[in-house]
């Protein structure tokens, strides 16, 4: 066994062992998991990649599922409801500052609809889903990955720190981290950092938001179809099965109350996977990832970001997205 295979081995017990008051043991955190992996990917490199990054999508979906279980139904309808149309607008505009940005700023077409969509939506998942339709080859999807990784690798620090200074309520911060921040997971981790109601608000928006893979995939492969006279096939979107499973526990839970101290063990059990999940997302960059972002598709990355964020954040002091 390699130096780097123990210590990987070592750190993802450490995220999964939970507060051990006896033992003078504090839980990690999620930004603790997520720093974890990074050092060690940078550091002595992780050689099993291929393997944490085919198996951090599908413990993330199992994580979500699992937070499920503490929440009430009826508020997850609430939050769905409320936030349709600050999502429709949200989407619409940040598709639309994406395709300007990297207009102008001479990036190819497919790596700057890919870094659009998954800044639009929910981050890698998004852009799995779109490259397909858009018959991106390998370099473009992992441009737009890396370039989504790195800012969400951020937003998961920086978002928490900043929701403090700016004393957001625990509601507004929630709000904003589902709306601004790209992949499910450093959205959960941000709003975990934060408080549980912000944990609650981010999870059920960003859900929500998440369902758009579906209508946004449809809508980009019937655009490319005729655009290049021909048909595409069959447009394959992602299955966000995962949304299913949190809905049908927050159901369980809801309807049945007997469940609730099931539930709460559950979702206190997918918390610590959360903090897994989030350290093999760190594992998963690298130095190649880190130089092949390349100047132009980064910084449309970032200027997006932060056009979708401070804009973001000007609406909910401003009273149009609560």
């Amino acid at each position: 066994m390699t130096t780097s295979t123990a210590l990987i081995l070592l750190l993802g017990l450490c995220c999964l062992l939970p507060d051990m008051p006896r033992l003078h043991w504090q839980g990690w955190p999620a930004w603790a998991g997520l720093l974890a992996g990074v050092g060690v990917a940078l550091t002595l490199g992780n050689p099993h990649a291929a393997r944490t990054r085919a198996f951090t999508p599908k413990l993330l979906a199992w994580s979500v599922v699992g937070l499920g279980a503490a929440m009430n139904l009826r508020t997850v309808a609430v939050v769905g409801i409320q936030g349709f149309g600050y999502t429709l607008v949200g989407i619409t505009l940040t598709l639309a500052l994406g395709w300007l940005l990297g207009k102008w700023l001479a990036v190819t077409r497919n790596t700057s609809l890919l870094v659009s969509v998954g800044t639009a939506i929910c981050g890698g998942s998004a852009i799995a889903a779109v490259a397909p339709v858009l018959h991106a080859d390998e370099e473009d999807t992992s441009l737009a990955l890396a370039t989504v990784f790195l800012l969400n690798a951020s937003a998961l620090l920086i978002f928490p720190i900043i929701g403090h200074a700016l004393h957001l309520p625990q509601r507004s911060f929630g709000l904003w981290a589902a709306l601004a921040i790209h992949d499910t997971s450093s959205v959960v981790g941000a709003a975990s950092i934060y408080g549980s109601e912000a944990l609650t608000i981010a999870t059920t928006t960003k859900l929500a938001r998440a369902l758009w893979i579906v209508p946004v995939t449809l809508g980009l492969g019937l655009w490319i179809s005729r655009r290049e006279h021909h048909q595409t096939g069959p447009v394959k979107a992602k299955r966000p099965w995962f949304i299913l499973g949190f809905l049908a526990a927050a159901a369980l839970v809801t309807f049945l109350p007997v469940l609730k101290p099931t539930g709460l063990l559950v979702a206190g059990l997918a918390k610590r996977s959360l903090v897994l999940t989030l350290f093999l997302l760190g594992l998963g960059l690298s130095r190649a990832s880190v130089t092949r972002v390349g100047p132009r598709p980064f910084l449309q990355g970032v200027l997006l970001w932060l056009l979708v964020g401070g804009g973001t954040l000007g609406a909910i002091f401003l009273g149009w997205i609560r």
